[in-house]
């Protein structure tokens, strides 16, 4: 009995050592691993507009409606009106360009997998160019646009702002609409 007891112990003994070889090789790989992580962290740029949307996701309808009045005079507009709310007629800004168009602006502010249908993008119409008489339409999300709803926009002239375009829109990109 103790004859077998020393064999087994000595197999044992043999293979803690092959484990512990293994664990040491592991321990070199990841240690190598990290190094180069850290180095491609180092190097990448910092994304130029981290945060912004985050922000924006954080406001209320009231306080969007009145950001986009902020960026539309950071990009020349004068005569900017927040009118959003009940009785809005349907557009939620309104505005007069630098060369004297009149803009309106549509706000919605839903979450970033909702997107903007047709149907509300064809309302928005209506009120633009029938009950404002608008030079410029613009219809601002904080999320994407369905295909149907950018055919439409793409049909009638209306500016589509979504997410992507409104996160440079507030990193200080001007919006091209209104140049």
């Amino acid at each position: 009995m103790f004859n077998a007891l020393t064999e087994a112990s000595g197999e044992h003994r043999q293979e803690f050592v092959s484990l512990r070889e293994d664990v040491q090789r592991i321990e070199q790989r990841l240690c190598k691993h990290d190094t180069r992580v850290t180095d491609l962290e180092r190097t990448r740029s910092p994304r130029p507009y981290t945060g912004i949307m985050a922000s924006i996701d954080a406001m209320n309808w009231r306080k969007f409606e009145h950001h986009i009045a902020v960026l539309l005079r950071r990009d020349g507009c004068t005569d900017v009106v927040v009118h959003g709310g009940p009785g809005d007629r349907g557009v939620d800004v309104t505005a007069r360009a630098a060369d004297g168009r009149s803009v309106v602006a549509q706000c919605k502010s839903f979450a970033p997998y909702r997107p903007v249908w047709s149907g509300e993008l064809q309302k928005f119409l209506g009120a633009s160019y029938v009950q404002h008489t608008a030079d410029v339409a613009l219809f601002v999300a904080t999320t994407s646009f369905t295909p149907d709803a950018r055919a439409i926009a793409e049909t009638y002239g209306v500016t589509l702002v979504d997410r992507a375009h409104l996160e440079k829109w507030s990193a200080g990109v001007p919006l091209s609409a209104l140049q």
